[in-house]
């Protein structure tokens, strides 16, 4: 495997399976080869919504482990800004898996009362979608995960969807949601060190380490 150089910071974006959560893992991987005293966390930001999401994560478990064996997890949904405050160190690369699914839950949370084991799981997305709209996320929830980035004391790894580049979405809560990630796109990479697009397993570098 080539060693990959680290930076303080980095943002991958890019569209689905486009390699983003790859790129994140072989930098985790070459920061455990460059030292015995390296250690790698990966912050898992998803929920188990239905059987559909419960079976995609445990699918990325698993694969996850047999090409990052030496990475520890740590399922975090909303307090993302505490999570990287509380595992940050200098010996410690975090991967934060990802942000899209993070603004996902703090503007449309799902209602736990709705998740149940019961066999009508296709009522569970229709509760959410009519029962949870969009909520308002103040800018100083986003200004907390800019500070913990910019002061995270270790390498930070911070993987998103790059979902703008379609067509405008005809339902508001869609456009609303598009918008707000764009802006949190935006914002983060103005704190990161490098930022980088992934299209077919490639990355295009957006922004380099100065």
């Amino acid at each position: 495997m080539t060693t990959l150089s680290i930076a303080r910071s980095e943002l991958i974006l890019g569209g689905q399976k486009s390699g983003k959560s790859r790129r994140a893992e072989a930098l985790a991987q070459s920061w455990l080869k460059q030292s015995d005293q390296h250690h790698a966390l990966l912050i898992a930001t998803a929920q188990a919504g239905d059987d559909e999401m419960r079976q995609r994560i445990a699918r990325h478990q698993a694969d996850r482990a047999q090409r990052v064996p030496g990475m520890c997890t740590v399922e975090e949904s909303f307090k993302l800004a505490e999570a990287i405050g509380a595992h940050s160190r200098p010996d410690t690369l975090i991967v934060v898996d990802c942000l899209t699914l993070w603004l996902t839950n703090c503007l449309m949370p799902i209602d736990a009362s709705t998740v149940t084991e019961d066999s009508r799981q296709s009522d569970v997305t229709e509760k959410f979608i009519i029962n949870r709209p969009l909520a308002r996320v103040h800018q100083a929830h986003v200004a907390i995960l800019l500070e913990a980035i910019a002061g995270a004391p270790g390498p930070l790894v911070l993987v998103g969807n790059e979902i703008g580049l379609g067509v405008i979405p005809m339902g508001r809560e869609v456009r609303a949601f598009v918008d707000a990630l764009g802006l949190l796109n935006q914002s983060v990479a103005q704190v990161c060190q490098r930022v980088t697009l992934m299209a077919a397993g490639l990355p295009l570098s957006l922004k380099a380490v100065p």
